[in-house]
């Protein structure tokens, strides 16, 4: 039998950064369509499914920034079900509002630690994983991996989405090294999808829009309007283009980048 043009089914795909909102989408998305799962994260699962390892889910504390801890986890990997067949880069990291004033404050005094830590996972982990991962899939000679990115790869921050916050009396930006990690991703993409074609595996950057997070109301109010469809995305709007990626219906696309917005980048 034809086996079906979007099947994942007994793929082995790792998700790092799996326990945060969209990467417990994508696990729970793809062991729904009878992938083997394995989640790479630095925290440990709280109660609940994420903390229970099931015949088709694998959790693993890895830290992405570590050669040698992601080495260890793709060993496991290996021993228990075989060489992965995709893999997504999903761990990130960002100044989210909340964080201290100096990193949300102007440019040219944004702090060069703050830089560094955010280019170290949304890069370094990257590059790491890609290396590791990347790497035994092309011995194997097939893959797929997807590198996550965002609207703020391609374009700059609108600045003019946090003015509600300097008329409130905060000194409020968004920060510069989300942006600039993010951008280095299309690249890197590029970079490898060049690199390992031969080999046969596919590598895509896949960008994404604002996700809906219980953000303020004023920030809603100033953020959606920018959205041709008028809203930010749900949790799970973007699991279809997962699945796509990492299976035989995008057999023949590699080093392209997916932009799934709302339309943010058309205007």
């Amino acid at each position: 039998m034809k086996p079906q043009l979007f099947s994942v089914q007994g793929k082995i795909i790792i998700v790092t950064g799996g326990l945060g909102q969209l990467g417990r989408q994508f696990s729970k998305s793809l062991e729904d369509n009878c992938a083997k799962v394995v989640v790479f994260d630095n925290k440990k699962p709280s109660e609940g499914a994420d903390a229970q390892n099931r015949e088709n889910y694998l959790y693993l504390e890895v830290d992405v920034t570590d050669k040698v801890s992601i080495q260890e986890g793709l060993d496991i990997i290996k021993t228990k079900w075989g060489i992965p067949n995709g893999l997504i880069n999903n761990a990130a990291m960002d100044s989210p509002p909340g964080a201290p004033a100096e990193e949300n404050g102007p440019f040219e005094t944004y702090p060069e630690l703050s830089f560094e830590k955010i280019m170290d996972v949304n890069v370094k982990g990257v590059f790491l994983m890609s290396q590791v991962v990347g790497g035994a899939m092309a011995e194997a000679g097939r893959g797929s991996i997807i590198n996550i990115n965002s609207i703020y790869g391609l374009v700059s921050p609108d600045q003019n989405i946090y003015a509600y916050r300097r008329n409130n009396g905060e000194l409020f930006y968004k920060p510069v090294a989300y942006s600039v990690s993010k951008s280095a991703l299309l690249n890197l993409t590029r970079y490898l999808s060049t690199y390992w074609g031969a080999k046969n595996v596919r590598v895509n950057t896949l960008t994404f829009g604002g996700v809906f997070n219980n953000q303020d109301e004023h920030f809603l109010k100033a953020y959606c309007p920018k959205v041709p469809l008028g809203r930010m995305a749900r949790e799970d709007e973007y699991n279809g283009a997962v699945i796509f990626l990492l299976s035989e219906a995008s057999s023949y696309m590699t080093g392209s980048n997916l932009v799934i917005d709302g339309g943010w980048t058309a205007w």
